[in-house]
């Protein structure tokens, strides 16, 4: 995405990047670049994280998050900008373990908020360990 590709994008609520729903590597790759300031190394860090740990990783974005997927039947985890955090969003995070520790109103829904002042490092390690075992539980269809 150029500098004024990045400049037109529209930043909803909280500096959530409005980017045009897609599948495929590209639509999230224009996700991150327009993700505001620190928030944009986060999704840099989440999307490495989950490409390394799935192979053959299936992404996309819709309702204006990336979402990741280890099948072609659904997803398993998605992220969002919000003020003062990148929401990660385990759509089977009730079967993690340890779970992940925001709750959702959705029953299997776990949420992470990762927060500017985070040690990227240390949240790495749980991250890692989550999206391996997301990947391999039920996919969910959206």
């Amino acid at each position: 995405m150029s500098n004024s590709e990045k400049s037109r994008t529209k930043l909803l609520a909280g500096g959530n990047p409005q980017i045009p729903k897609g599948e495929g590597d590209q639509p999230v790759q224009a996700y991150i670049a327009a993700m505001p300031g620190w928030k944009r190394d986060v999704g840099r860090r989440l999307d490495d994280l989950v490409s390394r740990a799935v192979a053959s990783v299936r992404k996309a974005v819709k309702w204006n998050q990336p979402f990741y997927g280890a099948d072609d039947e659904g997803w398993f985890l998605s992220f969002r900008c919000y003020t003062d955090y990148v929401q990660v969003q385990f759509l089977r995070g009730t079967s993690l373990d340890p779970m992940p520790p925001k709750p959702s109103k959705h029953d299997e829904v776990r949420y992470l908020d990762i927060r500017e002042d985070d040690d990227r490092d240390e949240l790495d390690e749980q991250l890692r360990a989550w999206i391996e075992q997301a990947s391999v539980l039920p996919s969910v269809a959206m």
